[in-house]
Formats: C-alpha cells, sequence, structure tokens
C-alpha cells in the first residue's frame, strides 16, 4: 500500500472515472487495515454491470453468499472489510451477473496469487520492505537516457539458470544475475513476463495478473529484494509490459462482471482472431486507468527502470492481424486506433512527468512514424523504440553463405538512411531463437569454425551501430540449440574452448562499449557516425566510424564478413594521427598488447581520404581502433579570425565605394 488510506472516497471515484486516479492500486485490490479499532484486510473490486458481488475464500467457505460486497454510488466498485483476516489469505470475488449466474473472478489489482495452477489471489502487504538504492534512484533521476549507454541482457527468469527441476527464487535469482551481469558489462537486465499468468508456455505475455509479480519465483518482497539488490550493483532493471491484449481464462479479466468489462464490446475490435485473446478496451476510463496505474506501479512501488511495451503495432492498428470483416474502421474510415493513440501519449506522458529517468520502449514493427517523437509534435513519446526492421536485414545478411552476401551489401548499411528517425534499440531477443527460428550460433553458415567466426563480426558490427543495443540470454557464448523456456540455458558449453572465447569476446565487446562515450553518447545524432566505406560489396567489408562529442576516443571499425584474407588491407581514416587497435577476432578487447599495435596514419590516400593505416585483416576478420581528431592549432584559429575580419573590412570598404560612387553619379 501507499501512504493513502484504503478506503474510498468521493474523490478517488471521481478520478478513476475520468482515468487520472494514478494510485488507484492504494484503494482497489486487498489493503490490510484497520477499521473501528479491529485489524483485517479492505477490499474493493471495479465490476460496473454485476448485479452484486461478494467475497470468498477459505475464511468463508467460498461460500458466494456469506460476505456481500457493498456498491459505492454510480462509480462501478464494491467494497468491503472483513476483519480477522490478513497477509496469506487467499480470496476471490463472486460476480453475481446480471444473467443469473456466479463468475469466481482473480483479484485485477491483487498483488500476489497462488502458484499456477492455483488461480486465487493472495492478499500481500507491500509496505513492509526496506530499500537502499536511494543512489541508484537519485542518479536515474538525472541521467538523460539518449546519451547513456544501454547494453540490456534480456532473461527469461524460468529458463535461464534451475536448481533441478525447480525454479529458482527471485532472491537466488538476484545474487547470481548480479554476478553474471556485473562480470558481462552488461548495463541492465530486461525481464520477461513476470506479471501473474497461468501458463508458463506463454512466456508471461498472457497477464492474468497486471499488479502481481508471479509466485512462480516468490513473493512480492522477494522481487523488491531483487530489483534493489540489482540497483546496489548498478545494474538497471527493465520489465516487459502486455497492455495489449489479455487472455479469456475463467478467472482473469474476460467479461469480467458478465459483459465485456475490460475489453472492447464489439468482437471486431475487442479480440484477437489470430491469438485467441481479449483487446483492451482503451476508451473507457476505468481502462486506461488500471493499465497507467498498473505501469507507474512498477516503476513506483517496484523500482523498476523501464518498461518494453509488447506489441504496439497490435494496438495501433485497428486491421491488425485482421482480415476483412473481422475489424471496424475508427470515425474517419481510418485502420488507426485512435483512443490507443491518446493511452500511449497519456501513459508516457505522465510517465516522463512522474518518474524523470525511467524509459518507456516500443516493440513496434511497422513505419509507424514519430514513435518517440514529443506528442506536442504527433509522436507519441516512447523513450525507445525497438528497431525491427535492423534486426531483420542483419540476420538475413549474416544467415547467408558469403558468396551471397556481396549482392545483399546494402543490408547491412540500410538501416543508416534511418538510424537518426528515432530512439533506437537494436534486438536480438528471444523471439528472434525460438519457431525453429534457430539459436544466434546455429543461424550461421559454414563449419563449427566459420559459425563463431561469423557470430563474432556480426556482434562487432552490431556494437559499432548507432543505437542501444539488446541480447538474449545464451547467444553471448553461443548456445546451439534454440531456446526452450522448460529448460536452463546449457552453461555445460562454457567448458569448451570455442564457447569459452566467444563468451570472452563479447565481454570484451561490452567493456568496450561501457568505457568509450562514442559508443553511446552521439547515437541519435548525424555528428556521432561517419562511413569510411559501405561500398566495398565486392568484398563484403564494411568500414565507419563512431564520434565522440570532445572528438577524444573515436573509433574506427573494420569488419570482414568473408572467409577471404588480406596480408594488407589498407583502410582510410578520418585525420592523421596515431590509431591504437582496440578489438580484433583473435585478442577480444586488446587492452594489453602495446605498441606493436598502434600505427601511425600515413599521408596514402584512400577511401576518399588523405591519410590512411593499413595491417592484415585475416578471414572475418575485425579491427577497432581507436584514434583521437588532432585539436586545431591556436596559429591557425588566429589566422582565420584574422582572415574573417580582413574579409569584414573589404566587404565594408567596397560598401562605401560603391555609395559614393552612386552619389558622385547622382
Amino acid at each position: 500500500m501507499g501512504k493513502s488510506t484504503p478506503f474510498i472516497t468521493e474523490m478517488d471515484c471521481y478520478l478513476f472515472g475520468n482515468g487520472t486516479h494514478y494510485e488507484i492500486y492504494d484503494k482497489l485490490g486487498a489493503h490490510p487495515a484497520t477499521k473501528n479499532r479491529r485489524k483485517g484486510t479492505y477490499f474493493a473490486v471495479w465490476a460496473p454491470h454485476a448485479a452484486s458481488v461478494s467475497l470468498v475464500g477459505n475464511f468463508n467457505n467460498w461460500d458466494a453468499s456469506a460476505t456481500p460486497m457493498t456498491a459505492i454510488a454510480t462509480s462501478g466498485i464494491y467494497e468491503c472489510f472483513v476483519p480477522g483476516i490478513g497477509p496469506g489469505e487467499l480470496y476471490k470475488y463472486a460476480i453475481h451477473t446480471q444473467a443469473g449466474d456466479v463468475r469466481l473472478k482473480a483479484d485485477p489489482y491483487g498483488s500476489y496469487a497462488e502458484l499456477r495452477p492455483a488461480t486465487a489471489s493472495v492478499v500481500a502487504d507491500l509496505s513492509g520492505f526496506t530499500w537502499s538504492d536511494s543512489d541508484w534512484m537519485r542518479q536515474r533521476r538525472e541521467t538523460d537516457f539518449r546519451t547513456a549507454p544501454y547494453a540490456i541482457y534480456e532473461v527469461h527468469l524460468g529458463s535461464w539458470r534451475k536448481q533441478g527441476e525447480e525454479f529458482l527464487n527471485y532472491r537466488q535469482l538476484a545474487h547470481q544475475l548480479a554476478d553474471y551481469i556485473e562480470d558481462m558489462g552488461y548495463t541492465h537486465v530486461e525481464l520477461m513476463g513476470i506479471a501473474e499468468h497461468p501458463f508458463d508456455g506463454s512466456w508471461g505475455y498472457q497477464v492474468t495478473g497486471y499488479y502481481a509479480p508471479t509466485s512462480r519465483y516468490g513473493t512480492p518482497q522477494d522481487f523488491m529484494y531483487m530489483v534493489d539488490y540489482l540497483h546496489k550493483n548498478g545494474i538497471g532493471v527493465i520489465l516487459d509490459w502486455v497492455p495489449a491484449h489479455f487472455p479469456r481464462d475463467a478467472h482473469g479479466l474476460a467479461d469480467f462482471d458478465g459483459t465485456p468489462t475490460y475489453e472492447y464490446a464489439d468482437t471486431r475490435k475487442g479480440e484477437h482472431p489470430d491469438w485467441g485473446t481479449k483487446i483492451f478496451d482503451y476508451a473507457k476510463h476505468e481502462v486506461s486507468n488500471f493499465l497507467i496505474a498498473n505501469a507507474l506501479y512498477w516503476v513506483e512501488q517496484f523500482h523498476v527502470d523501464g518498461l518494453r511495451v509488447d506489441a504496439v503495432a497490435s494496438m495501433l492498428y485497428l486491421d491488425y492481424g485482421k482480415k476483412d470483416g473481422q475489424w471496424v474502421a475508427n470515425r474517419y474510415g481510418g485502420n488507426q486506433n485512435l483512443e490507443a493513440i491518446d493511452f500511449f501519449r497519456h501513459l508516457n506522458g505522465i510517465m516522463k512527468k512522474r518518474n524523470p529517468g525511467a524509459v518507456v520502449i516500443a516493440e513496434e514493427s511497422t513505419a509507424w512514424p514519430m514513435i518517440t517523437g514529443d506528442p506536442a509534435d504527433g509522436g507519441l513519446g516512447f523513450s525507445f523504440k525497438w528497431n525491427m526492421g535492423w534486426m531483420h536485414d542483419f540476420l538475413e545478411y549474416m544467415k547467408l553463405d558469403p558468396y551471397f552476401r556481396s549482392h545483399n551489401h546494402n543490408k547491412m548499411t540500410f538501416g543508416m538512411t534511418y538510424a537518426c528517425s528515432e530512439n533506437f534499440i537494436l534486438v536480438l531477443s528471444h523471439d528472434e531463437v525460438v519457431h525453429l527460428k534457430c539459436s544466434m550460433l546455429s543461424k550461421m553458415p559454414g563449419y563449427p569454425d566459420d559459425k563463431f567466426a561469423n557470430l563474432k563480426v556480426g556482434y562487432t558490427f552490431m556494437t559499432g551501430h548507432p543505437g542501444k543495443k539488446l541480447l538474449f540470454m545464451g547467444q553471448d557464448f553461443g548456445q546451439w540449440h534454440e531456446w526452450d523456456e522448460k529448460k536452463e540455458l546449457d552453461w555445460f558449453l562454457l567448458d569448451e574452448d570455442k564457447h569459452r572465447d566467444l563468451h570472452h569476446f563479447y565481454r570484451g565487446l561490452l567493456r568496450l562499449y561501457r568505457k568509450t562515450p562514442a559508443l553511446y553518447e552521439n547515437d541519435y545524432d548525424w555528428t556521432g557516425f561517419e562511413w569510411i566505406n559501405c561500398d566495398d560489396s565486392y568484398r563484403s567489408i564494411i568500414s565507419f566510424v563512431r564520434k565522440s562529442k570532445n572528438g577524444r576516443g573515436n573509433l574506427l571499425f573494420v569488419c570482414n564478413f568473408t572467409p577471404m584474407a588480406y596480408d594488407d588491407y589498407r583502410v582510410g581514416v578520418p585525420c592523421r594521427g596515431r590509431y591504437t587497435l582496440m578489438m580484433d577476432e583473435k585478442n577480444g578487447l586488446c587492452e594489453k598488447i602495446g605498441d606493436a599495435h598502434s600505427f601511425l596514419a600515413a599521408k596514402s590516400p584512400c577511401d576518399g581520404r588523405d591519410y590512411s593505416v593499413a595491417t592484415p585483416l585475416p578471414a572475418y576478420g575485425i579491427r577497432v581502433y581507436r584514434f583521437d581528431y588532432p585539436p586545431t592549432p591556436k596559429k591557425k584559429i588566429a589566422a582565420k579570425k584574422g582572415e574573417g575580419m580582413e574579409k569584414a573590412g573589404d566587404i565594408k570598404k567596397t560598401t562605401k565605394t560603391t555609395r559614393t560612387k552612386k552619389k558622385t553619379e547622382k
């Protein structure tokens, strides 16, 4: 519970009815409380079209007539206080419908639930946890996420590691994840669906308990501990969030009060035919309030640092996944869901206002404009957008036999034509390593050695390309099998040389990324990137530069995407000076290789530049050089200023002469 008392007031009803009660979770749901000096639990639920509502649980033998709830005026809210029960008590709401039947529903605002396959809600008290991440929370408020490093490790908690066949709990996971992420150098962890869900195979994307961290891994306080511990170890936490749809499970939100309560009544708007799920009615203030307060709940009550919004395209388009006759146009005759657009602008606006530094990320797969644009200019206001176009092009290219890559060169370069149109995250997520799509390593062409070499050069290109980064678990050490949520990752592969080498290499990329501002501070500014050669399709070699704001610590990337080796590969460089090797395919991060791998640029034209460097470039070779732009000599600056003053004087002199001449002629 928050600071307010749980009992519903007239103001609560007014704000909820207007969709602006941002702490409605403090009022609806189950909250331990005291009334007339008696301890118990206060319950409140929204069921606007129910004939009546009662509370059931072990405390009344699940008798639907034993504990009736009271309707609060015309708000659609029912409430009751039950003395003598507290945290740990099981309960549901018995909804007596207008049709005369009774439906037992879990609490939409319940903060804890029974372990599946059981479906009851559980009374919980969230007020007792002591947070110790104040430094992290202060830093979050003061950080501009656009110019900060984001190297995200996407994790499914149930299959990252296991204890035999059993799940680890949040507290165990906190320590093991922190150790792993800190050792590797990721900045954030993104957790796949941890809101309560009935079916493991849904991966958390078919939610029945939007306010309840799944009991698979422990209690709400256990999850708080996990976030707190990760923060204390310098690791941000992002949650997958699913406001696009919900399942039809009998105990869930579907037809909650005997009518379409949370979903659109018109099945052409309210159902996904391919997914078999219901679509939220974003036009209802109480429904949009349920979702927006839920987003704030995870950020404010559990201190998470951001939400990745699943299936945004399915919300924006009324005809998403539907055939003619299965959808209805908006009032202008278009296929845009105007209510969802308003919902996103409201969500992102209030999140930014209340929680500076927290991010909201759109998984949006179309060319909808200005996903991360300012709502004042017609945008939706998201912090970031997953770059699905880049991901598809990258994977299509990397899967090709190198012989055919020369004819598909543009797949690796096209992404830069729109790289600054949104605040992008480059993603290689769980969706790309399931359903017979193969793991990242298995996608690569050639013999095993070729596969590892391909993955190294591909990951290097991704690290250098503008945009924040996301990689799904298991892909940093080269899991052979595609992901299976029923099994833990194949950690035993780290005992094998090739997998251990890839793991070491990716760790080096992450460390290079974090310690080099040129790789993240100018992600969405054209001044931060420059092609050296993006046209060498014949050799399938790509070279480019990432630039820092102060001109120091810039990086030159050279990536060879074929098994052809070059004894003396020459690449143009932006300026004179020293170029120090930071990464190669053999050593990974080259922190201790000495001056033997540091070169002075030769005044030898190449790639349209006056200067160049030449070194061996092996098959699938990687060269990442660090360099500084030389400062402009002071004398030259003074000379330029002098030249400018002389030119300005000449202009004045010419203007004066011309005027005198005209006056004389008159």
